[in-house]
This record gives C-alpha cells, structure tokens and sequence, in this order.
C-alpha cells in the first residue's frame, strides 16, 4: 500500500491534529478500560479509580512520544501508541485483590526490570523471528483481537438479551459503513482520516439514538495532576512470579506490533531497533508503577490505523501522545472520548484489525514457499486460534502453565518458534529461503530503519526523502 505520509514526514498541522486525535480515539478506551476494571473488580474508591485512569492516560501520553520520537538508546522511532495492556487484566485483579494496589505496582516494577534486561538480547530474540515465525505472530495479533470489536459490538454480556441488539448493530455498520466509503471515494488528508470520520459519524448517529452515556463528563473533574507513590510499592513472590508470566506475553505481542507496524511503514527492523522499543515498553512500565499506573504495552489497534490510512509519520502519533498527557491532566477531555459508544468502536475495530491480520498474511507471503514453513504456519496458527476459540483446552494444566499459554499470540509464537528450530532444513528449504531474501532485496530500493543497522528495508522509489531514525539524524519537514 502506498503511503500518503512517511515515517519522517510532518503534515500540515490541521492535518496532524485530526489524524491524531483518530489514533487517540482508538486508544483512550482500552487505556483507560484496564484501570477502571481493575479498580471496580478490586473494591476501590470512585476518586481512587480516577486517579488510576489520569495516571494511564498519563504515562501512556508520555511514552507514546519517547517511542515516536526517541529518547537517547531509548523508543524505536516508529508511529507506536502506549497504553494499559489487557495482558495485564488478570493477574492485576488477583493481586489487587490479595495485596492492594501497592501489590500490583510493586510486582508491575519488577516485571518491568525483566522487560528492560530483555531487551538488551534483542540481537538474538531477533534471530527466532524469521518472517515465517514473524509473520505468524503478527497474524494472530490480528486474528485474536478480533473477538475485542466483537465484544464491543456486543456491549454487554455474551448470552444475555442485551448482547448485540439490533441497535448496536444498526451503529456498528453504520460506522463501519462510513470508514469504508470515506476510505474507497475520498482522497488524501480526508481518506487518511477515515477512522476518526467513521467515529464521529457513528457518534452522531448513536446521539440522535439516545445511546451516548454522558455521565461521565458530567462527572469528571476539571484538572486533575498525576500523584506519584500515590499507592505506594508492595512485594511478594507469587504476585512478582505471576506478574512476569504477563510481562513475557507482552515482550511476545510487542515484538509482534513492531514488527507489524514496521510492515505497514515499509520497514523491517533489527535487535537493535527492537531493543529500543522494549526498553521504551520497560521502562514505561516502570515508570508507570511509580505513577500509579498499570504496566504499558504498545498497543495492537493502532498498527492497524496505520495500515488503513497510510499514514506512517511519527509525528503525527507523537502529537497523539501530547493528546494523551493533556486528557490525563484534564479528565473531562477523556471523558468525551470515551463516551463515544462501543458498539461504533467495534464498527471501525473490523477494519483495523482487520488490517493487522492482513499485514501479518503479507509477511507470511515474503517467506520461503516451502513444505518446511508451510508445517511451521499451519500448526502453529492452528495452535493459537485454539486456544483462543476454546480456552478451556487448558484447564486441566497447572495454573501458572495455563495463565502463560491461555493468549493465543503467546501460544502460536511458542509453536511457531520451537518448529522454526526444530524442524530440520532440506538443501531445498535453504535454496528457497535465499531466493525469497534476493528478490525482496532487489523488487525495490532499500533502505536501514536506523543507518547503523544492516537490516534492509522496503521504501517507494519515489521516496529518497526518508531519513535515518537515530537520534542524530534530522527528520524531513
């Protein structure tokens, strides 16, 4: 897909506000749904819930822009979206429930140290994710998050008479509907903006519905300043232990996200590009936990509005990080984003996911077409979609076993990544592999992420504008 903007371009500023604000409007919901469910499930105070939800959107804002723009050795350089990850949803509600509060930041500080000691082997994780294996956790990236829009489509328990109400419905096409046409007849800057188009346009139609809850606004504050050590910091074995088996799912589906989005940037990327963004995942979290927020992950939907609109400039991303930081000092600014309805979020989520699967199954089409990787896609996609689909495959597992395996992203990439070393390599495998890489290498110029990297990347023939990612070099106005 052609891009209309690249990694280092900066558009008008009318043009970068809304395509922001489109990335936060994607965002905000699943930043600020971590915080809230965790702090009802646990029994917290509504202010003490608040200043959970302005700590995330905080933090998140933050980082969104050390990884869009770099901080020293620190932020990958690409457009990437922080936020609460659902990863964490479970282990934080058992924590909190047996620790407090005090407990899951503590335990979140020390899983975030494991993240940062991580990253300093992306030279060598990098090496277990050929793009048979890449391709494959970037598919089931897409293929798994599905169920979220449906859920969000749903919006309210699955089985109940509420669950998919023909009115929910009815705002889910509609939204859907608008991102698709605004897509395929519009052109530039518009087209580009089709995911925040599809949003409003779904707002307005669920407004004159009467589905716009807007208690929310009503009741937030004005101002609001994030509080350090708010919670305070606790530590104990089990909850550190189960804290760091979710921390290995998100290394896993951040390694997936980066990839994916350096795809849909027309870039690949190296250990070293890698160790950046996992130090920025890192030390996100860490900082987070100080704050008062729940760990941060690079967030998977965002990939996907990359994909769509064709907008890959850092910038743009980067100014939704500064949205971020303002919605966390002034709740009310949240407030409006998030009473936009989930059935019109799932409407548009089609799409963007959608756009991640499809960004994972181009990957897995650059890879070698051989029986050998063929075995090594199919059992391990199969691997993760059913864990996905049936859960309860892994009941009769010990817990912390199944609390590692129960997301399918996590599952496939361990399958795909044992077969990729396992499986043994015919002379024709090898033959195949290097043809694939030659005519990659030479369909289209290409071009390093950083200029100390000597891993190529895809660029238009048309783009000799697209400069080094470093923190010396100077981006393209």
């Amino acid at each position: 897909m052609k891009l209309l903007y690249e990694l280092n371009d900066r558009p008008p500023a009318g043009s970068t506000f809304l395509l922001a604000l489109q990335h936060m409007l994607a965002s905000i919901g699943g930043i600020i749904a971590v915080p809230l469910i965790v702090g009802s499930a646990i029994g917290l105070p509504a202010g003490d819930v608040v200043t959970l939800i302005n700590a995330a959107l905080f933090v998140s804002g933050a980082f969104t822009i050390v990884q869009c723009l770099g901080l020293g050795p620190v932020g990958i350089r690409l457009p990437v979206v922080m936020g609460s990850s659902f990863a964490f949803l479970g282990i934080a509600i058992g924590i909190g429930k047996a620790d407090g509060v005090s407990g899951i930041m503590g335990a979140a500080l020390v899983g975030a140290c494991l993240v940062i000691v991580s990253a300093f082997f992306m030279e060598q994780i990098r090496k277990l994710f050929p793009p048979v294996v890449s391709g494959v956790v970037v598919t089931l990236i897409g293929l798994t998050i599905l169920p979220v829009a449906m859920n969000w489509i749903g919006d309210a328990p699955a089985g109940s008479d509420q669950f998919a109400t023909l009115p929910k419905l009815f705002l889910a096409a509609i939204s859907l509907l608008v991102v698709l046409l605004v897509s395929t007849y519009a052109k530039g800057g518009v087209a580009a903006s089709a995911i925040v188009i599809g949003l409003a346009g779904g707002y307005l139609v669920a407004l004159s519905m009467g589905m716009v809850n807007l208690d929310q606004l009503h009741n937030s504050s004005w101002f609001a300043a994030p509080e350090p050590f708010k919670f305070g910091l606790s530590f104990s074995w089990p909850a550190i232990i189960g804290m760091c088996l979710a921390y290995i799912v998100v290394i896993a589906e951040a390694t997936g996200d980066f990839l994916a989005l350096a795809s849909n940037c027309h870039r690949t990327i190296s250990g070293k590009d890698l160790k950046r963004g996992l130090l920025g995942d890192g030390i996100g979290s860490a900082v987070g936990s100080l704050f008062g927020a729940m760990p941060l992950a690079s967030f998977s939907q965002n990939v996907g509005i990359v994909g769509i609109t064709g907008v890959a400039s850092r910038f743009v991303v980067g100014t939704t990080g500064a949205l971020l930081i303002l919605a966390g000092l002034f709740p009310k600014f949240g407030a409006l984003a998030v009473s936009v309805p989930k059935p019109v979020l799932g409407g548009v989520g089609f799409v963007m996911f959608g756009m991640i699967a499809y960004a994972g199954i181009r990957m897995l089409v650059k890879a070698a077409d051989t029986r050998r990787n063929a075995l090594v896609i199919c059992v391990s996609l199969a691997a993760g979609l059913a864990v996905t689909i049936k859960p309860s495959l892994l009941q009769h597992l010990h817990h912390d076993i199944a609390q590692l395996l129960h997301s399918g992203i996590t599952t496939g990439t361990i399958v795909a990544v044992m077969l990729n070393l396992v499986l043994p390599k015919s002379k024709e495998d090898v033959t195949a592999e290097r043809e694939a890489e030659e005519e990659e290498m030479n369909s289209e110029h290409t071009q390093p992420l950083n200029e100390d990297t000597a891993d190529p990347v895809m660029v238009r023939a048309t783009a000799p504008k697209d400069a080094p990612l470093d923190e010396d070099s100077k981006p393209t106005p």
